[in-house]
Parts: C-alpha cells; structure tokens; sequence
C-alpha cells in the first residue's frame, strides 16, 4: 500500500504546470493544449497570477527564472531584477533623515522588472502569438475571477490606509468604497485595458510575431505605460513604512535603458546532483553553501522528522545565511569571492561549526581580504535601526504573520519536448505601493533590501541590482531535470533546501515532500524593513511532534511552534530520462495546484 499524500503526484508525458494557484495552473496547462511550449505557458501563468494574487506580485515587480531549452540543450537564467535609479543614492537618502530604506511607497521603486523579462522570455523562447498568451490573464482581470480570503482580508486591513493616503489604490482595490468579498468576484478593468492597449498597439504595428512582442516591450518601458508612471510620479508624493511622504527617484531614463538579460547559472555537485541557481544579486547561492556544508555529514541516517536532521539543517543554514549578508550583492558591481564560499576546504571549516547546541551568534566565514565585510555585518545585524513599524511594509511572509504583508508566487512548467521553467515573480505587491492611476498595478519596493552604509556589496548605488530573496531551482541528475520552488523571502532557500534534502536522501515522492512538515531559521538579518535580526529563533510545524521539539528546545533553539499546514508553500515538477512527467504541489494554503497528463 502507498504512503497517503494530501493530493496525487501528478503523472504524465504531454506536459505539467504547477504554480501557487490554481486558475494560474490551469491556464498554463491549457497553453500548453493549444500547442505551446513550456515558455508561452509560463508566460501566461504568471501573467495570471498577477491578476489573481496581486497582494503577491504585479507587473512592475521582479523574476528570476532558471530554465532549460530543449532546443539548445542549455540551461540559463532570466535576470529580471530592475537596478536601482540613477538617482538613488545613499546621500539622498540620508538626507530624508533616514537610516533605512522604506518597505513600502514610491522611494523604495527600483527599474520595473516583470513585463520586460517575460516579454524577452516570450520572444526568444516561446512559440504563440502574444495574444493568446496574454487573453487569459486579460479576461480575468476584465471579467473577474474568484478572489481569495486572503486577498480580501489584506485588502480591508488597508482600506483606511488607501483612502487616507493612496487613493488611486483605494479606486483599484475598493471599488464603490468597498473591499471585496472572500470568494466574490473581483475584475482590475484598468489592468485588462492596459494589457489589452499593449497587445492591440502591437498587433496593429506589425504582422510579424517577434516584432510585436518587441513593440509590446517599447510601449512599456517608453510608450504610453511610461508615459502614465511619470506623470504620476512627477507630482506623487506618498506616505510610507518610515513614518513620513516621499517621493521616487525612479527617472524616465533608469525605465527607457533597462532590459531584462540572460546568464549562466551558478552550479554546485550535491551526492551524484546538479543543481543550478541564480547568481549573487539573489540568495540562490545560499542553498548551494548549506548543501556543501551539509555533504559532509550522514543525513540519510537520521530520521527526516527527528531533531538531529532539524538541528545539523538549521546550524548549516545559519553559517550560510551569516555569509550572504556579508558577502552577497550585485557581481558586477561588487567583488564576490563566491568559489572561495563553494571551495570543500572552506565548506569543511564551516562544517566544524556545528556543535551540539545552537548557536546563538552571527557567525560570518573569514575569507581572506574580505574580513571587514564579515566585521560588518556583525556589527550591522546587533544594531536598532529604531524603524517604524507602523505602516505596512509589504514584506514577503507566511500566513502565521499578520495577512497585511505580501508573499511572492511561484511556477514550474514542463512540456513534452522537454523545454521547462522555474521562476519566483514577486514585487509589486498591491500592499507595497500606491496605484499609477490609470494602469491597474502599483510599483514595487525592492530598494528596501539595500544598505544606506557605504562600502557594502549591498549598498544602495545607481545601477546595483538589490540583493533580492528570489531564487528559483533546476537539478538535474543522470537525464531527469528536476525544477522546484517557493515563496517566502529568506526562507526561499530553506524550504527548498529541506525539501530537496528528503528528495535526494530519503527516496519521498514529490508530493510526499510537499506534506511533511517544514521549519526554517529566523536567525540571520531579515532581507526586509525593518531589518530585523533574531538570533537563535526559529519556527517549526506543530506537527514534528512534542518531543522534538523539545529536544530542540533543549539544545539552545528559541522555539516559536507554528500550526500544522501553515509553513512552506513549495511546488515542483520533474522529467524522467524517458520523458515521463511528474508534478507536485503544497496542500498549505489551499491554493496551490498542479496539472498535467
């Protein structure tokens, strides 16, 4: 007899979608049934999650994707993180008397990423016309769709806020003064317009595919999309998390000169497993650190729900995370000595770290001619940045945190050529930023993750991509590729490192991984205002059980104890050599799901 799964591993050879809701899925698997790749279907799924959870991701926010092409046989990645404006600098800042970035409003706006980086993904990979790959998330956002709980209630906590202070917000998201109802019909129009414009204007310019989506990239970043965003910001002057109006740096000039690019993958060997991950300016690298910590040490022979693989897991990420935050940032801006933190001699002195009991202690690596970057982030993250918190920042979370602040989505497509996509959209959030009137989606906020202390690989600079939290994942391994991902900011990589961890070592199913239970580390400086660190802490599901977690306890861990089903919102899909198909989806939330045959 099987082991129970909450849902059925979904199996098949023509194709599988799985993303974190399930309208998004099935618009993708219905891209694929009309002849599309697994590019044109990852398009037009995210293109509907923007629509369906818009507290999540929106236009103007960001992607990193990793993908394979069965055509060129390479795996590479879409690098759709927007820099920070030219004029965003740390004495302009400074001299808005702060000493950290806001996590909402327009101030924290970095170059809008999302549409141009799907757009290239579109026309260089994919194989439909724009149009059908846009309809689906127009007639949603035109017609209406089902909207979420969750959606909902972030909506009626904000509603003072929005008609106070952002009431071009309050005009998208309250319609007639009112939030909308769990479950009730919910249309963006402004949206649908401006997606139906793009797709028309292009249309009538030009016959051929290619050129359209080319002109379709052009109307956003310097037509009438453009357009409508600086005559706005020309004026707009909001209040923010800080406590006080301000107004954005983002210029004509960053939006017009910015595209979205791609590049190779950073690559690390895990027991007989590629896997592949974004650069530096993500925490992808993170994983790949854990991992090489982590090879050293037996973990097949210790009980996936016990308290030894919990402890050796959590000490491993917090030595990984304490070099993210001193050492990662933009690399073509900073130098980062990125072979030197995957080198086995360096992964075996973090390993000889991890003791019995937990640390308590920010615990950067010293690598040679970089150690003041480790000073200072000990430093950094013992500091009381004396933040307001009393405005909605808008920070990627889980549902055991107030439902105000965002999260992030996630897709993984495979289609039976084998073409697949991973990719983590996020910003933009309608929580994070005020409406451009007119438009139908607000900016986004990623400037937050940046520093106003000079000499950082993270300091706030012109042109710097933000250290973001996004990290999608591709492993491969003797012919099967395996793609897999999360929402959640810096527990992206926890997640996924613990549940590619039971994958490989423990021979669970993908569903099977999905449902059992999950914990991560808040030890390290948060990504997100207001920057918070808390050493020792950690959340764990009620459902590992009473005496590991007081084992845990026992060992130094600060315990904070989550329901069950409430950490962790994963999804994945594999392609086996002979080309079966495979796809699995987290039952938490209730919204995530996957298809395929």
């Amino acid at each position: 007899m099987s082991e129970f799964t909450t849902r059925p591993e979904i199996r098949g050879t023509f194709g599988v979608v799985t993303s974190t809701h399930w309208i998004a899925s099935a618009v993708g698997f219905g891209i694929l049934e009309k002849g599309g790749n697994a590019f044109d279907a990852a398009v037009a799924t995210a293109m509907t999650l923007q629509v369906v959870e818009p507290h999540l991701n929106g236009p103007a926010g960001d992607i990193p994707a990793i993908f394979h092409s069965a055509e060129t046989g390479k795996t590479e990645v879409l690098c759709a993180q927007g820099p920070a404006p030219a004029a965003a600098t740390i004495e302009h800042f400074t001299g808005l008397g702060l000493n950290l970035i806001p996590g909402s409003g327009l101030l924290a706006t970095v170059v809008p990423g999302a549409f141009d980086g799907w757009m290239l993904m579109l026309r260089d990979h994919g194989s439909l016309p724009l149009r059908t790959v846009m309809e689906p998330a127009i007639a949603y956002a035109r017609d209406g769709h089902p909207v979420l709980p969750r959606v909902a209630h972030t909506i009626v906590g904000l509603s003072e806020f929005f008609a106070e202070e952002w009431p071009s917000s309050a005009e998208t998201w309250l319609p007639n003064g009112q939030a909308p109802e769990p479950n009730g019909n919910f249309a963006n129009p402004a949206l649908a317009a401006t997606y139906e414009r793009l797709m028309a204007d292009a249309e009538a310019a030009h016959e051929d595919r290619v050129e359209q989506i080319d002109a379709a990239r052009r109307a956003w970043r310097q037509g009438f999309v453009a357009d409508r965003i600086f005559d706005y910001l020309a004026e707009a002057t909001v209040m923010d998390v800080s406590g006080q109006r301000n107004r954005a740096v983002l210029a004509r000039g960053d939006m017009a000169d910015w595209r979205a690019s791609y590049e190779e993958p950073l690559s690390y060997d895990y027991h007989g497993w590629t896997v592949h991950k974004t650069h530096a300016w993500s925490q992808g690298p993170v994983m790949l650190q854990a991992l090489a910590i982590l090879k050293g040490i037996d973990l097949g022979a210790m009980d996936t729900n016990g308290a030894e693989f919990v402890h050796a897991v959590i000490e491993a990420m917090k030595l990984a995370y304490a070099d993210r935050e001193a050492y990662y940032g933009d690399p073509d801006h900073s130098d980062v000595p990125m072979e030197h933190l995957l080198s086995d001699v360096y992964a075996a002195e973090r390993r000889a770290l991890i003791g019995p009991d937990a640390s308590q202690e920010q615990r950067p690596g010293r690598v040679p001619g970089f150690e003041h970057l480790a000073d200072a982030y000990i430093a950094r993250a013992a500091r009381d940045f004396q933040a307001n918190t009393g405005a909605s920042a808008g920070e990627p979370t889980m549902s055991h945190l107030i439902e105000r602040r965002g999260d992030t989505v996630h897709l993984d497509v495979i289609d039976r050529w084998g073409n697949m996509v991973a990719a983590t959209p996020s910003g933009g959030w309608l929580q994070s930023s005020p409406v451009i009137p007119g438009l139908g989606f607000p900016l986004n906020s990623r400037a937050q993750m940046f520093w106003l202390e000079p000499g950082l690989p993270t300091s706030l600079a012109p042109g710097r991509r933000p250290r973001t939290t996004l990290t999608p994942s591709l492993a491969e391994k003797d012919g099967v590729r395996l793609v897999f991902g999360t929402p959640g900011g810096d527990q992206q990589d926890q997640w996924q490192l613990i549940w590619f961890l039971r994958f490989v070592h423990f021979g669970l199913e993908l569903q099977a991984c999905m449902d059992a239970p999950l914990f991560h580390s808040m030890h390290f400086q948060s990504s997100f205002y207001p920057r918070a660190a808390q050493p020792g802490e950690m959340m764990i599901e009620a459902s590992f059980g009473e005496s590991v977690i007081e084992d845990l306890q026992a060992r130094g861990h600060k315990v904070t104890v989550a329901e069950p089903w409430t950490v962790g919102r994963l999804t994945a899909a594999l392609r086996e050599q002979d080309g079966t198909l495979r796809a699995a989806a987290t039952p938490r939330l209730m919204q995530a799901y996957a298809v395929g045959r």
